[in-house]
């Protein structure tokens, strides 16, 4: 049996990577090259990444497969109390099942009795009256294609002496253009809310016999985008003003950015899709801005529609410098759970000392879990947090110098880098200690990198500029529906049937607010 021989390693900078890279682009199909540019990118990080001092096995496994789970209780299973806790969970009852409730896009249809009515007499006992009471509810749901067509066959009649044709009138149904004006929201709902690719939309039409051919679907998003505009530069508007921002950025792709910049040779080469959620009273704003520039430098043209005269707004971020605005102040908050994974990383090589920190964090979000959950208003959040979870990040600070001051750790192995930026972000990992309703974690901007991410990974990005634009159109307003649990084909489709009111007034046609409008339009 022949043993595997060893590949020989060779070590190459950036600038003989792009050399190699210019040289295959010469050779190689545009497919073929984009994937072996790809392969040659991801060996390059990885093998910088292991270069790095500070990269543990289990930093490297995470960022390449990624954590099944970060939560202390399964990190340590079987081992304290934290392991016999996940031993002692139960599934909930009723996990996965939906009720007739959940359905609000469904069509409803009442049914009644055959043969009873309210208010008549009971046939069974004859001496009670029936009295109306909740439905009894049905769900059926069916199959159909996503986009179905419908071909009205109009008669034709011709005078066989003088030839003069008559063609019976289209109904109603048949309306005035092929395309219904729900058909360009419902492809931007697949796009940009679901991952699908125009192509894929494409092929699946055409196998269910309704041909929708990707260029068509563009063309009828794009003209549904140029009626929403006002609403989402309203948006931008009202996010800057808000009292709480998050911030953070995913790499992305633009086609012909990237071409542009590989022929002027010179700038900055990153491309990413910010995502930027901003708290104003009880509503959340979801925005999305792709291109060359950082999440800073994107919050910072945000916060310049912000009105003169209003209080810092608390601003949470990761500890990246690029995600800071550079010409605007605020109360920095950092997210906890960025500093907790650091230990994460590295619980394999210090178990105990990994495991002290980790459950001493989870108190404290399990002290904000129960501010959540008791509905505590700010104020009251930020005394409980003062009661309870300030003294244990005292006493966590408190520990975490003492294994330094005694050389317990060394400084330069994971665990002290990991010790070392807990107490270089402290102020703002704590904020939440000194500011009511400042966050613990950024994980509501993380969440809504998904719907960016999802599209890089189906779509692998932007062919140009202006379809990064309208992409960040759409998931702006479909992620902010979500997060007013707003159904957003409703809410699509209604704004581009009152474009003309939408333009006259956007401010009115808000998630929260437009059905009230619609109300009043209506009334």
């Amino acid at each position: 049996m022949s043993k595997k021989k060893t590949p020989e390693i060779i070590t190459v900078d950036a600038a003989q990577v792009q050399e190699l890279l210019a040289q295959l682009q010469r050779h190689l199909p545009e497919p073929v090259f984009e994937s072996a540019a790809a392969m040659l990118r991801t060996l390059q990080w990885v093998m910088e990444l292991i270069q790095k001092k500070n990269a543990s096995l289990g930093r490297l496994r995470r960022i390449l497969f990624g954590d099944k789970t970060e939560k202390t209780k399964n990190l340590f299973a079987g081992n304290g109390a934290a392991g016999v806790a996940a031993k002692e969970r139960k599934p909930v009852k009723g996990h996965g099942r939906n009720g007739a409730n959940q359905y609000s896009g469904a069509q409803r249809v009442d049914v009644s009795h055959p043969k009873l009515k309210p208010g008549e007499g009971c046939p069974a006992c004859e001496k009670g009256n029936l009295i109306e009471r909740a439905p009894s509810r049905i769900v059926r749901i069916v199959a159909q294609p996503m986009f179905h067509a419908t071909i009205f066959a109009l008669q034709v009649l011709r005078c066989s002496l003088c030839g003069k044709t008559y063609t019976a009138p289209a109904p109603a149904a048949a309306g005035t253009a092929k395309y219904d004006p729900k058909v360009g929201p419902m492809i931007a709902m697949m796009r940009f809310g679901g991952g699908m690719p125009h192509y894929r939309m494409e092929k699946m039409q055409k196998d269910l016999g309704v041909p929708l051919p990707a260029a068509t679907q563009w063309e009828l998003m794009e003209e549904s985008a140029r009626n929403l505009e006002p609403v989402h530069q309203e948006l931008i508007r009202v996010a800057a003003q808000g009292q709480l921002l998050h911030n953070d950025d995913t790499t992305m792709r633009i086609q012909s950015l990237k071409k542009e910049r590989a022929q002027s040779g010179s700038g900055r080469t990153g491309i990413f899709t910010t995502s930027i959620i901003s708290k104003i009273q009880d509503h959340h704003i979801a925005l999305y801005f792709t291109g060359g520039n950082h999440a800073g430098e994107n919050l910072g043209e945000v916060l310049k529609h912000r009105a003169a005269g209003l209080d810092k707004p608390i601003h949470m971020c990761d500890g990246l410098s690029r995600n800071l605005p550079r010409e605007f102040d605020a109360l920095l908050a950092h997210c906890i759970p960025h500093g907790r994974r650091n230990f994460v990383d590295v619980k394999e090589s210090f178990p105990e000392q990994c495991r002290k920190v980790l459950e001493d964090l989870s108190l404290v979000f399990k002290n904000d879990a129960q501010a959540k959950q008791e509905e505590l208003s700010p104020l009251d959040r930020l005394r409980l947090h003062q009661e309870r979870s300030a003294p244990i990040l005292e006493g966590l600070r408190s520990w975490m110098q003492e294994q330094l001051d005694q050389k317990k750790v060394e400084p330069n192995s994971g665990l002290g880098e990991a010790i070392r930026y807990m107490f270089n972000h402290w102020e703002p990992l704590t904020l939440f200690l000194r500011e009511p309703g400042a966050p613990l974690d950024n994980n509501i901007c993380e969440r809504a990198l998904k719907l960016a991410i999802l599209h890089r990974k189906n779509s692998l990005g932007y062919k140009t500029q202006n379809g990064a634009r309208i992409g960040d159109l759409f998931m702006s307003l479909i992620h902010t529906c979500r997060l007013a649990t707003v159904n957003p084909f409703d809410y699509l489709t209604t704004l581009v049937a009152h474009a003309q009111s939408v333009r006259n007034a956007p401010d009115q046609w808000l998630p929260w607010s437009y059905r009230q409008t619609l109300a009043t339009a209506i009334g």
